[in-house]
C-alpha cells in the first residue's frame, strides 16, 4: 500500500506533488497496464470533483479501453469522435467546459458535464489518452491542463 504527502494548498503544489507520486508509483515498473491502472488511481483519489479517470489506449486505429476508476464506459471510440477520439486525432489536450455543446459528444456517463482530455505521445507516436470526467460545468481549467500534461509526459515512456 502506498502512501502520499498530497498538497492541499494551491493546485500548482497539487500537480508537484502528483508528479513526484507517480514518479515513484511508475519508476521501476515495465507494464504499462499497470502504471495506467496506479495513475488513474492516484489522480481519482487527488483530484477532487471527479467521476471518472482513466485511459484509452490507441489500438488498430481506434481507442479502446484501459484502466479506470469510476463507472462501466465505452469501450471504444473511433478516432476523431467525441472528446476523447477528438484529442488523440488533433493529437491536442480537449479542456471542455459544457460536454452537452461539444459537437459530437459520445455520452458514457449521463452525470459527467466537463471534461479533460490529454493525448499520450511518445515523440510522435500517439499511445492513447487520459480521460477526466467531471459532475460540475466548468471544473477543469488551463492549469488543470498544463498539470494533467505535464503527468502525461511522465508517464508516456514507461508505457
Amino acid at each position: 500500500m502506498y502512501a502520499f504527502d498530497i498538497a492541499a494548498g494551491s493546485r500548482q503544489e497539487l500537480y508537484r506533488d502528483l508528479h513526484a507520486a507517480l514518479d515513484a508509483l511508475t519508476a521501476d515498473e515495465p507494464d504499462a497496464i499497470a502504471n495506467m491502472a496506479n495513475a488513474a488511481a492516484l489522480i481519482a483519489q487527488y483530484l477532487p470533483d471527479l467521476n471518472w479517470s482513466g485511459f484509452y489506449r490507441l489500438v488498430d486505429g481506434e481507442l479502446v479501453l484501459g484502466p479506470f476508476q469510476g463507472k462501466a464506459a465505452c469501450i471504444r471510440i473511433p478516432l476523431g469522435k467525441g472528446v476523447c477520439g477528438t484529442a488523440a486525432a488533433e493529437r491536442r489536450t480537449q479542456l471542455v467546459e459544457d460536454v452537452h455543446a461539444f459537437p459530437g459528444h459520445i455520452a458514457c456517463d449521463a452525470a459527467s458535464r466537463s471534461e479533460l482530455v490529454v493525448p499520450i505521445l511518445a515523440g510522435e507516436r500517439l499511445i492513447g489518452v487520459l480521460d477526466l470526467d467531471s459532475p460540475s460545468p466548468a471544473r477543469f481549467d488551463d492549469e488543470d491542463a498544463r498539470g494533467c500534461e505535464a503527468l502525461m509526459a511522465l508517464l508516456a515512456p514507461r508505457l
